[in-house]
């Protein structure tokens, strides 16, 4: 017997038909990009080589999507199998960022219709970071693919080739594990090879890309929380907040290590003052780092721990503080220098609503239809 089910019901749901209206009025603008060029619908300039588009569906979407990477070392890393009914659904929620990420980069590309240059071996620039992010992203993808597989196989009623398929899982979730690992850091990368233009307080130098997989691991483990607190109340499901309270646990680590190494740094490099010298880098870094320390005080707590309501505010807090973070060091607090400024358009605001869109209404149908969610207990 599967111990995963289709959560069934009716797709067309007023939420789903919102968010249908969304993503078409997205569409609007998503045709004058492709069709009148970049300029007609972005205020992207000479210094700020990306926008929205960029640090959300690749900076911060990619984060968001680390939900399957996180729970991959705790359960087969770290041998935590008790976390392994929350897989499925974390994988589902990764493939689908990751995917509407990496569709999400091509709004961003001068030459969108050359996309496939980047898997020809002939064409690489080895001295660009976003090579091994752009191959890491795309591997990924595929890796995802695989690893969600196994439920629409089980759908399907393919028994023998899911067997087949689970056993070389091992392989794939391998992989699945070193591919986020590697670009997740190179994003820490991206804000070294930056240099002066990155804010004082965000530019940690050779600390970078730890920071940035510390936050990718914060986020990961956060949306799983909120994941399975959202589906608990918007599904009518069993709270799972007994399981989800041993995650508290392992986020605890996460963001202290964060924290320190992240003060330790500034420490070092004499920037310390910079917090209190009230511009607006000072007034970000502390709303930011707020965020950040805010949840730790509620997981130390046992009691908060195997709340439902506190996991899902400390969760809330951690997404809020991983995006601050990488928006304040890749746009909010970016000077390419003086003469330049951006703001997104307001198309560049509607094709990112339409990419969430598409992504939330594509996980309310696979949900719904193939075996994705735990199996309750029905008495």
């Amino acid at each position: 017997m599967s111990t995963h089910e289709a959560l069934g019901g009716r797709i067309l749901t007023k939420p789903f038909l919102f968010l249908s209206m969304v993503f078409l009025i997205s569409c609007i603008f998503i045709f004058q990009r492709f069709y009148y060029g970049m300029g007609e619908v972005s205020n992207l300039n000479g210094g700020f080589a990306w926008g929205i588009w960029v640090v959300y569906d690749v900076v911060v979407g990619t984060a968001f999507a680390c939900g399957g990477y996180a729970l991959a070392l705790a359960v087969y890393v770290f041998n935590k199998g008790q976390y392994h009914p929350l897989m499925r659904p974390a994988i589902l929620a990764s493939l689908l960022g990751y995917a509407l990420g990496g569709f999400g980069a091509f709004f961003d590309m001068g030459r969108f219709w050359q996309f496939y240059e980047i898997f020809l071996p002939w064409n690489w620039n080895f001295n660009s970071v976003m090579l091994e992010v752009g191959l890491c992203v795309a591997t990924y993808i595929l890796i995802l693919t695989l690893e969600f597989a196994p439920a629409l196989l089980e759908k399907l009623g393919l028994k023998n080739l899911q067997k087949t398929l689970n056993k070389m899982l091992f392989f794939f979730i391998a992989l699945g594990v070193l591919l986020p690992t590697m670009h997740q850091s190179s994003l820490g990368s991206l804000l070294i090879a930056m240099g002066h233009k990155v804010h004082p307080l965000w530019q940690t130098l050779y600390m970078q890309p730890l920071l940035a997989l510390l936050t990718a691991l914060i986020m990961g483990f956060s949306i799983v929380i909120f994941e399975a607190s959202a589906s608990s109340v918007g599904f009518r499901r069993k709270s799972e907040s007994a399981l989800l309270s041993g995650l508290g646990k392992i986020i605890i680590g996460l963001l202290s290590v964060f924290i320190i190494v992240r003060m330790a740094v500034l420490i070092i490099q004499g920037k310390l003052a910079l917090i209190f010298s009230g511009d607006f880098g000072s007034v970000m870094f502390i709303l930011e780092m707020a965020l950040f320390m805010m949840p730790l005080f509620i997981l130390l707590s046992p009691t908060n721990r195997n709340r439902g309501s506190q996991l899902l505010i400390a969760a809330v807090c951690m997404l809020f503080a991983g995006t601050l973070y990488r928006f304040n060091a890749f746009l909010l607090t970016f000077n390419p220098g003086p003469g330049y400024s951006y703001f997104p358009s307001a198309a560049e605001i509607m094709i990112t609503l339409g990419i969430v869109a598409l992504e939330l209404m594509a996980y309310l149908i696979v949900v719904k239809t193939l075996p994705v969610l735990h199996r309750e207990e029905h008495a």
